[in-house]
């Protein structure tokens, strides 16, 4: 089964932007008049548990039982996303680049007629807008599917955002290969049957990522090489077209040959 289409994270994969993320959250929290504040040690460890409002509200969960417990929790909790969710986009606005060899992959796959797609715990909007101050408003239809946080209700490590993405593409998870930065994003990728590359990011450093196809610190460019953490670039200096085919290749011979030792 060749390659037949690449499935991509968004948030830390095709920009480096946690960091955004946090800075949003804590303006939002000091507009708000709360006393909150997520260093990096404390947001690493946030980054557990999988979209805005359910990161919120396990937060306070945790910190304030007594407030999670009011009636009006659920709805503060939105009003709060919702001021962080502009305060991001303003962040946004005032210019981030993508990941070195994110446009390059993506223009690769493009021009090979290969689909795409996008599986992430983000919000349709930040999506968009992420896409749109990076690659244009045209790259909106570069992407066969786009499954944003609002499309299922568990999000990663559950396999579901990766399922409606496949679905979309009409393809079984083990024909597509998937491109993440953290240990959450790939057990969901990975229980849905997507092999999956590791970029690792500015959060995600030290996590484990055994199941991965390989780790590297970037996609890379010519002038940019990648470093591998884990696994093999083949004699090549970044992350090509190609070289996810071999990858994919490779998974797939893999598990024949164990398929074929399990049977003996």
């Amino acid at each position: 089964m060749a390659l037949a289409a690449l499935i991509w994270d968004v948030d830390g994969t095709l920009v480096d932007n946690e960091e955004l993320h946090r800075q949003a959250f804590n303006a939002a929290f000091t507009a708000a008049g709360l006393d909150w504040h997520w260093d990096q040690a404390s947001y690493r460890e946030l980054l557990a548990v999988t979209g805005g409002r359910e990161r919120i509200t396990h937060f306070v969960q945790t910190r304030d039982p007594d407030r999670a417990a009011r009636p009006g929790f659920p709805a503060f909790v939105r009003d709060l996303h919702i001021d962080k969710t502009r305060r991001y986009g303003e962040r946004l606005d005032a210019g981030v680049s993508l990941r070195p060899g994110v446009a390059r992959l993506i223009g690769e796959a493009r021009d090979a007629g290969l689909p795409q797609a996008i599986a992430t715990t983000t919000s349709r909007v930040n999506v968009e807008r992420l896409l749109e101050g990076t690659l244009g408003r045209e790259a909106l239809g570069w992407f066969s599917v786009i499954a944003s946080g609002e499309t299922v209700t568990a999000k990663k490590p559950a396999p579901d955002l990766y399922r409606v993405a496949l679905d979309g593409l009409g393809l079984p998870g083990a024909s597509c290969l998937a491109i993440e930065d953290t240990s959450v994003g790939l057990r969901s990728a990975r229980a849905a049957g997507v092999p999956t590359l590791i970029t690792v990011s500015r959060y995600s450093s030290g996590e484990d990522f055994t199941s991965a196809l390989a780790v590297v610190d970037r996609l890379g460019e010519p002038d940019l090489p990648s470093q591998v953490l884990h696994g093999s670039l083949h004699g090549q200096a970044y992350i090509d077209l190609s070289l996810l085919r071999i990858w994919h290749k490779e998974n797939k011979l893999n598990k024949e040959i164990g398929n074929i030792v399990n049977a003996i």
